[in-house]
């Protein structure tokens, strides 16, 4: 309902006297008081912005609709990697052995490349539908909040926050929407402008181990953390049937991996020559050098695979007392990330409480210590993503918990709950790899990786990379 106020309202001096002194200033004569009040030019044009609140209930349906299927994305994404695995494996064999594959083979073969076809077709008019949709969307929103800004300069503005109070949350929505379609196609890697781990993927369950020993259930398996030049596809893989480490084995590309066929084996152990051998099962390569916890004497090593020599050194007052809750001998624990080398362990004075200290790759020594407060025997197991160390713990028999995060930058612990799913309850290895930003697990003698989320913020880029 609009009031209409009178151009001219006279006040008498009888009803008003406590009053007239405001208008001392104003004009004021014969015991009358006279007030002039003027009406703006237009109304609140109250149409526009029932148009504007009904556009954004339209744009929050858009982007609930887009939000839903990003999610759809994410699993079809890892349906087709491994569709598309098991095929490049599949067509790689016959094209090694022709004589043992039949016309029948042939046509199986046929059917599942259309079907792949087919796969990758609607997931590329999937993306592209998408990415016009969230154009749209965003065109939408920035015309929308400019209509706002004229429509709270000129008029009320209680009535225009409301609104644009909506939109913001709308913007918000969009820029999330934004943000998880193009983590998922277009990942930061190396970048660490983020707030730690979001969400950890399925397990995505390649094989059982290149042994194919089902008794193997400690080792490894990975890519390097830092690759040379030339060795970007190249992945490893150890394991044995206790925690003894004797053997890695390298392989030229996951296809090499998957049918068994490394280009390179390196025993740690040769009966009368040299024993090199490792325990723990908790070691990462990283140019080229596998870094690992001596059997004897107790310290940590670097076995570089280039020149086939090691290198120990001991870890001041680390103990050998002190292991992860899944297996023994895992004392010394070493981890890579985008900031660089580290271990893990805990000591006598910590009273089995996790330490971490980060590893000068020149010098091979623990140049900075840090103490948490976490006690090891109660971890499954450990890794660091840009400067944070994350530690897990089992829930139950199919479920793992992240459960506790300590920044090295700040120095500040915090406990959290990010669960993610095991293929089998026991593991005896996992790890972050930073230039892919995926976990890798050696789950009771199967290779198994995860796909890792962040938390994303609006900032700078900070490039931790060496």
């Amino acid at each position: 309902m609009i009031v209409t106020l009178l151009p001219i309202i006279l006040f008498r001096a009888a009803v008003v006297q406590g009053a007239v002194s405001l208008w001392a200033e104003g004009s004021a004569s014969s015991g009358e008081c006279i007030c002039e009040a003027f009406l703006p030019n237009s109304t609140f044009p109250i149409g526009q912005l029932v148009l504007l609140e009904s556009t954004a209930v339209e744009i929050k349906y858009k982007l609930e609709m887009e939000i839903s299927k990003v999610e759809v994305y994410e699993v079809k994404l890892q349906v087709y990697i491994a569709k598309m695995k098991n095929l490049t494996v599949l067509i790689e064999l016959m094209e090694d052995d022709p004589d043992s594959y039949n016309e029948l083979h042939l046509e199986e073969v046929k059917i599942q490349i259309k079907q792949v076809e087919a796969l990758i077709v609607e997931l590329q008019a999937s993306i592209k539908a998408s990415s016009s949709v969230l154009i749209s969307i965003r065109t939408q929103v920035i015309t929308m909040i400019s209509v706002l800004t004229q429509l709270e300069i000129t008029y009320d503005k209680n009535l225009v926050l409301v609104t644009r109070r909506e939109y913001l949350i709308l913007q918000q929505k969009l820029e999330e929407c934004e943000r998880r379609h193009d983590e998922i196609f277009n990942p930061n890697i190396g970048i660490c402008n983020h707030r730690g781990i979001r969400r950890i993927s399925k397990p995505i369950v390649s094989q059982l181990n290149a042994d194919l020993n089902g008794a193997f259930k400690y080792g490894g398996w990975g890519k390097d953390s830092k690759p040379l030049s030339g060795s970007e596809s190249m992945y490893w893989y150890s394991g044995s049937s206790d925690t003894l480490v004797s053997k890695i084995s390298q392989y030229s590309a996951y296809y090499t991996l998957i049918t068994r066929q490394s280009f390179k084996a390196h025993l740690l152990y040769v009966d009368r020559q040299y024993d090199w051998r490792g325990a723990g099962n908790n070691y990462v390569v990283r140019e080229n050098n596998l870094y690992y916890q001596y059997r004897s004497p107790f310290a940590m090593a670097k076995f570089n695979m280039t020149s086939a020599k090691v290198e120990t050194k001991v870890v001041p007052k680390a103990s050998a007392q002190f292991s992860y809750h899944y297996s023994a001998n895992q004392n010394l624990d070493f981890a890579a990330d985008e900031s660089g080398l580290w271990v893990t362990y805990a000591t006598a004075d910590s009273k089995g409480k996790l330490v971490l200290g980060k590893i000068n790759e020149q010098s091979f020594a623990v140049e900075t210590v840090f103490q948490t407060s976490v006690y090891k025997p109660s971890v499954g197991n450990t890794f660091m993503v840009c400067g944070v160390l994350y530690a897990t713990r089992s829930v139950d028999t199919k479920t793992e918990e992240i459960f506790y995060t300590f920044d090295t930058r700040t120095e500040k612990e915090s406990y959290v709950s990010i669960p993610f799913e095991k293929f089998h309850d026991f593991y005896s290895y996992l790890d972050y790899n930073p230039t892919d930003q995926k976990l890798y697990m050696f789950n009771n003698g199967y290779y198994v990786s995860y796909h890792v989320w962040f938390n994303q913020e609006a900032s700078a880029d900070k490039s931790l990379v060496d």
